[in-house]
């Protein structure tokens, strides 16, 4: 099977991607020169302190993700860029930035650690910045992340620097999942993901303009949401324009049959500082987009993937929200 790309498979039998973010309170985001191994952390520059860290806050399950990541200046940058992205409760635009210069990568573990006990570290910085983009390059992981995320970071990198959007970072970094989506990516600090990725969607999203109805192709969903209520959250997005960027949200499901075949969910929107909406939706399994596939280069056999529609949807609360100071 050495010539099987997941990636180009995706693309034949023309997989929805909506609903394949992962949701997570915390992304740990640890500059480290490449090579990386495909169990990341195990990579020769990582050192064992960090390693130990990250298979403790693994066992214990914590919603934590953490990331090896680089660009073009890591091998000679004379500090370790660390980002701690924490997720905003409630009605949320996304993540919170934390970021941290430190002079060697071995210093990592101690400032995540004393970030964990919820005590504030030093070394923390303000920059410009208000986006990272991460590409997924992981290719000891997945090939196809080496076949069609490096290429695209580095037309990415191009894009950016043409542009001259100097706010803006964009990453190579490990496995984010969902490489059958190669090239994916997440976007920081809104954590929205992305996959199947093209300079010209890129473009698009870069600077949200043009046909928005182009996302629908390359839209993994909005990893602060639930799976399904990803679903929701793209139809309503598509239906409200770029402006559903400017927005703050929250979403949940109410309830679920036992066969999991039908949700009901809630999405609320705040639009401007004083108007919130709240829509609920009917999400039924679709038998017609739910497929049988190969989750990665390397998989040995086929496994169902569910995809859900919106069967209905409703405005529930419609609140001009009294301004109280």
């Amino acid at each position: 099977m050495s010539n099987f790309f997941c990636s180009d498979h995706t693309r034949q039998v023309g997989e929805d991607i909506i609903g394949s973010a992962t949701d997570y309170q915390t992304y740990v985001l640890v500059e480290c020169p490449q090579p990386w191994l495909a169990n990341a952390f195990s990579s020769k520059w990582v050192p064992n302190n960090l390693q130990l860290l990250v298979e403790e806050v693994y066992k214990a399950k914590l919603p934590i993700r953490f990331l090896l990541i680089a660009n073009d200046f890591t091998y000679k940058a004379e500090s370790t860029t660390l980002l701690i992205y924490q997720k905003q409760e409630g009605l949320s635009g996304g993540y919170v930035k934390h970021e941290f210069k430190l002079s060697h990568i071995g210093e990592v573990a101690a400032v995540v650690k004393k970030w964990l006990w919820g005590k504030r570290p030093d070394f923390k910085i303000e920059t410009d910045i208000t986006r990272d983009i991460l590409v997924c390059t992981h290719g000891s992981y997945d090939k196809c992340c080496a076949r069609y995320g490096n290429s695209f970071y580095f037309h990415a990198q191009a894009t950016i620097s043409d542009l001259k959007l100097e706010n803006v970072r964009i990453w190579q970094s490990t496995h984010i999942g969902g490489h059958r989506f190669a090239p994916t990516a997440i976007d920081l600090p809104e954590g929205r993901y992305y996959g199947l990725l093209d300079q010209d969607s890129f473009l698009s999203i870069l600077k949200r303009s043009g046909d928005i109805q182009n996302l629908r192709k390359v839209y993994r969903g909005w990893g602060i949401l639930p799976p399904a209520i990803q679903v929701l959250e793209r139809d309503i997005m598509l239906n409200h324009g770029w402006n559903w960027f400017k927005y703050k949200v929250s979403g949940k499901i109410i309830e679920q049959s036992l066969d999991n075949n039908t949700m009901l969910g809630e999405l609320s929107f705040e639009q401007g500082a004083n108007s919130l909406y709240t829509y609920q939706a009917k999400l039924i399994k679709d038998h017609t987009r739910t497929i049988n596939v190969k989750s990665s280069c390397n998989a040995n056999q086929t496994s169902i993937v569910v995809k859900y529609a919106v069967a209905n949807l409703w405005l529930v609360a419609d609140n001009v929200l009294a301004l109280s100071k």
